[in-house]
C-alpha cells in the first residue's frame, strides 16, 4: 500500500517589501494614501502581522520603503490576499501610477539575529547563498550584541510571488530571487556601519548605492 505524501506549511515569517519613489508634486497625497488607507487595508488581511514605513536618510533614489510582515509566506497565496491585490481602490490606482523605479519583493524569513525593531534600518541585497553561510550568520549574531544594534533579518525573495507594480513610466523592475538583508539599530550610524560590514562579508561592495539607510516613519500592528 502506498503512503500519502503530506505537505507541511512553512512556519517562517513572510514579508512584502515595496521600495519606491513617487512624484514630488503629489507626494503629500501619496503619504496620506499610505498612512490613511493602504497600510490599514493590508494589515486587515488575515495573516498580516504588521506594517512599517521608512524614509531614506541618505539622499539616494527610491526614498520610500514599506515592509509588511506576515505569519508565513502562505498568506500571499490566500484568497484574501489575492482579492486585496487584484481589487484596488481609485486612490490606490492613482498613487500606483505616481510611483517610479519601484521594486516589489515577497519573501520568506530565513534568518534572524537579535530581537525587536529599531528606529533606523539599513538594507542591502545579496545572494541567498552568501548570507546562508555559517561564518556570515555567526558575524550577524555577533554584531547584534554591539551598542546601538538590535536585529539582523534575511528575507529570501520568491520571484514567483514578486510580480512588479506598474510605475509612472509604464516600466516595472522585476525582482530576481535574491536576499534582502535588513539591519536595525537605535542610531543611523550603527545600522549603516553594521550593514556595510555584513555586506562586505556577503561579497557585496558597500557603496552609497548598495547599502541604503532609512528612518522609521511609523508602524501599524494588526
Amino acid at each position: 500500500m502506498s503512503q500519502a505524501t503530506t505537505t507541511t506549511a512553512s512556519t517562517n515569517a513572510g514579508q512584502l517589501c515595496i521600495w519606491t519613489d513617487t512624484d514630488p508634486n503629489t507626494e503629500a497625497d501619496f503619504n496620506a494614501w499610505y498612512d490613511r488607507e493602504h497600510m490599514q487595508e493590508r494589515v486587515a488581511i488575515p495573516g498580516f502581522r504588521s506594517a512599517r514605513r521608512f524614509l531614506a536618510n541618505d539622499g539616494g533614489a527610491r526614498r520610500y520603503l514599506a515592509l509588511y510582515v506576515t505569519a508565513s509566506l502562505d498568506v500571499f497565496h490566500s484568497d484574501a490576499y489575492r482579492q486585496a491585490f487584484t481589487v484596488q481602490t481609485d486612490w490606490s490606482m492613482q498613487n500606483f501610477t505616481r510611483m517610479s523605479n519601484t521594486q516589489r519583493r515577497v519573501g520568506e524569513q530565513r534568518f534572524e539575529a537579535g530581537a525587536g525593531e529599531g528606529g533606523h534600518a539599513a538594507i542591502f541585497i545579496a545572494s541567498p547563498q552568501a548570507v546562508a553561510s555559517q561564518a556570515w550568520r555567526d558575524a550577524a549574531h555577533a554584531v547584534t550584541l554591539t551598542p546601538g544594534m538590535h536585529a539582523v533579518r534575511v528575507f529570501v525573495t520568491d520571484a514567483s510571488l514578486s510580480a512588479p507594480l506598474p510605475t509612472s513610466d509604464g516600466v516595472a523592475t522585476t525582482a530576481p530571487q535574491d536576499a534582502l538583508v535588513i539591519v536595525e539599530g537605535s542610531t543611523n550610524a550603527a545600522a549603516r556601519d553594521t550593514a556595510a560590514q555584513l555586506a562586505t562579508l556577503a561579497d557585496v561592495q558597500p557603496t552609497a548605492d548598495t547599502v541604503r539607510s532609512f528612518d522609521l516613519l511609523w508602524r501599524l500592528a494588526a
